[in-house]
C-alpha cells in the first residue's frame, strides 16, 4: 500500500496478505463450533432423558417395596427393580460426563476459531507507529515465509541525537536536563532534552570525536527533540544526520550554574529559508 519515502500514520494499513486459505480454515473452524455446540445440547437432551427414566425407575421401585410389605410382590420384582434405578442412575451420570466433555470441546473449537481468526487479523500489516519507510522489501505478488520483512519503517515518534560524554562528566548530567543540537545541515540550534544516560561506560566508539583524545571511557547519551517540533518539521527528519549536542553539566561545589551563551540560543526555526522553500 505504501511506497518508498512515504509517510506513515500509527495503525495506517500498510500492506495485505493473501488470506483466502485462512479464510476458509475460518469457516471450517466456525463449522465445528457449532457442531459442537449442537453436541452439548444433544448431550442435554439426553441428561433430561436419563433424569426421566431414573424418575420412573425411583418410582417404580417404591411401589415395589410397598407390595413386597404386603406380600403381594416377591423378591426378585423388587431386586429387579433396584437394579434398574442403578442403571438409571449410571446412565444419568455418563450423560453428565459426556456434557461436561462436549462443553470442553466446544471451548477447544471456539480457540482454534479464536487462533485462525487472529491469523486473518496477521494478514493485514498496519504501522506500529508514526514514521516513513525507508526500505520497501517486498512487490506485490511475492511468496513469503512467516516472519519475513515487508518494509522498513523509521520511527519518528522518537527522534533523538545520540552522543557520547566523557566519564569525568557524564556524572554530572541527569535525565530530564535541557540540551541544545547544532545539525551539520542546517545552521540551527534545536532544543532538545536528555532522556537516556548509560549506566555502564564504554570505550570511545572510532566514529566518535572527542576534544579530549585521552579519554578512553564514555557514557552514551540521547537528546531528544520534541514531538511537537518533529510534526511541525517532519519532512525534514532524516536519520544518520550529524551535529554537536550541547548539555550544562550540574556546577561543582562553590560554582553557580551559567546560562546558555549567546550563541546557543533557540533559534525560530520557521525564518530559516532551508525549511521554508
Amino acid at each position: 500500500m505504501v511506497k518508498e519515502g512515504d509517510l506513515v500514520e500509527p495503525e495506517q494499513l500498510v500492506a495485505l496478505l493473501d488470506a483466502d486459505v485462512i479464510t476458509a480454515q475460518l469457516a471450517q473452524a466456525q463449522a465445528e463450533v457449532a457442531a459442537a455446540n449442537a453436541q452439548v445440547v444433544a448431550a442435554e437432551a439426553t441428561i433430561a432423558q436419563a433424569e426421566a427414566l431414573m424418575t420412573l425407575a425411583e418410582e417404580e421401585l417404591t411401589r415395589t417395596e410397598a407390595l413386597e410389605q404386603r406380600g403381594t410382590a416377591t423378591t426378585q420384582v423388587l431386586d429387579s427393580r433396584k437394579t434398574d434405578v442403578a442403571v438409571a442412575q449410571a446412565n444419568l451420570d455418563a450423560a453428565k460426563a459426556a456434557l461436561v466433555s462436549y462443553q470442553r470441546g466446544v471451548d477447544a473449537a471456539v480457540a482454534a476459531a479464536a487462533q485462525v481468526a487472529s491469523n486473518l487479523e496477521d494478514t493485514e500489516l498496519t504501522s506500529p507507529t508514526l514514521g516513513r519507510v525507508l526500505y520497501r522489501l517486498a512487490e506485490p505478488g511475492e511468496v513469503i515465509s512467516a516472519g519475513s520483512k515487508v518494509l522498513t519503517i523509521v520511527d519518528l515518534s522518537e527522534v533523538y541525537l545520540e552522543f557520547f560524554l566523557p566519564a569525568t562528566q557524564a556524572h554530572r548530567l541527569a535525565v530530564g536536563s535541557e540540551a541544545r543540537i547544532k545539525l551539520d545541515v542546517v545552521d540551527a540550534v534545536v532544543p532538545a532534552t536528555v532522556t537516556f544516560v548509560s549506566p555502564v561506560s564504554q570505550f570511545t566508539p572510532r566514529s566518535v570525536e572527542t576534544a579530549d583524545e585521552r579519554q578512553n571511557l564514555v557514557f552514551r547519551v540521547r537528546a531528544r527533540i520534541p514531538q511537537e517540533l518533529v510534526q511541525t518539521y517532519i519532512d525534514y527528519v532524516r536519520t544518520g544526520i550529524r551535529g554537536v549536542a550541547y548539555v550544562r553539566l550540574a556546577p561543582t561545589a562553590g560554582t553557580a550554574e551559567t546560562d546558555w551563551p549567546e550563541e546557543l540560543a533557540l533559534d525560530d526555526l520557521a525564518a530559516l529559508p532551508i525549511l521554508n522553500q
